[in-house]
């Protein structure tokens, strides 16, 4: 018989028990939280401001800002903080927070990549009727389904994973709550478990995968018909940064879920988890920005006006 007990607290181990890197790491973590947060709350200020990127794709976007500043600000600040204490502690009940809200900005993640998708799609091989399809209307219903899938999902997988009894030990070999790590405390079968979260999880990535592998099909054969060098360039492009977003967020999130508990590492887990929870969220606003005219032009115009403001007081 196991022993079991009603566990009120975790432990995190977090990223490293070595003291003489715990400094090191606080500083270099620090430092990308903070570009996260100027880069993402900038960029959703740029597109506020710049009414040039009221468009769709900028709508989407300033939504994808939002949710990589949620989600890196879900996990970010607890790493710090085990960082700076010895005894890394969280209760049960904010594990569990932790847990809903990571899923949750995940997810709606994954399904915003997938509706920038469909409306790149739409912007270059339907270009003529963009405006009419690509509605406001529209636009909010495909982010409000993102958020309402978002939300259904992280429900069901936390409440799953917290019905579960947990074993005497309560030290989770992880720097926050993620669902494999707090699955692997628990003193019952994990097979049904383990197979139902793949498959759960294998769903919801393929599903928004398709739809991005499907746009894509169809915006690579429209490009090979064009026959304008320009137009050609063009399309490329506005598919470009998305492309390169799509290839980080889900080459990180496969390799992280969608292999069984006896195949992971939890040093390679937790390399994988600091890529997709702390690097993409502040490399995503730095790809969109350095690769596309329009907000460069909105920031240089901004950064004009700033000056202008700042030379007016000055006199």
């Amino acid at each position: 018989m196991l022993n079991h007990t009603k566990v009120s607290e975790f432990v995190l181990l977090g990223l490293t028990s070595a003291p003489e890197l715990q400094v090191p790491f606080c500083v270099i973590f620090t430092a990308i939280y903070l570009v996260t947060l100027i880069g993402n709350l900038g960029m959703i200020t740029l597109i506020l401001l710049d009414s040039r990127l009221h468009t769709p794709m900028y709508f989407f976007l300033s939504n994808l800002s939002l949710v990589d500043f949620c989600y890196s600000s879900t996990v970010t600040p607890k790493v710090l903080t085990g960082l700076c204490i010895e005894h890394n502690v969280i209760s049960f009940g904010a594990c569990a927070a932790q847990m809903f809200f990571f899923a949750l900005f995940a997810t709606v993640e994954s399904y915003l990549l997938a509706s920038m998708a469909y409306d790149r799609y739409v912007a270059v091989c339907r270009p003529l009727h963009y405006a009419t399809i690509m509605t406001k209307s529209v636009c909010f219903s495909l982010t409000i389904g993102c958020y309402t899938v978002g939300f259904l999902i992280a429900s069901f997988r936390t409440a799953d994973t917290f019905r579960l009894p947990f074993c005497i030990s309560n030290v989770i070999h992880h720097f926050f709550c993620d669902i494999p790590a707090v699955m692997a405390l628990t003193c019952s079968e994990q097979h049904v478990s383990e197979l139902f979260f793949i498959l759960f999880s294998s769903f919801n990535i393929f599903f928004a995968l398709v739809v991005i592998l499907i746009s894509y099909l169809f915006i690579f054969i429209t490009i090979l018909k064009m026959h304008s060098g320009e137009r050609h360039h063009k399309a490329l492009s506005t598919c470009g940064s998305h492309l390169i977003a799509v290839s980080l967020f889900y080459g990180t999130v496969i390799i992280m879920y969608l292999q069984p508990s006896s195949s992971h590492s939890m040093d390679t887990d937790k390399v994988a988890s600091v890529f997709y929870t702390m690097i993409i969220p502040m490399l995503n606003p730095v790809i969109y920005s350095l690769r596309n005219k329009e907000v460069k032009g909105a920031l240089r115009k901004v950064v004009h006006k700033a000056k202008r403001f700042l030379g007016f007081v000055a006199q």
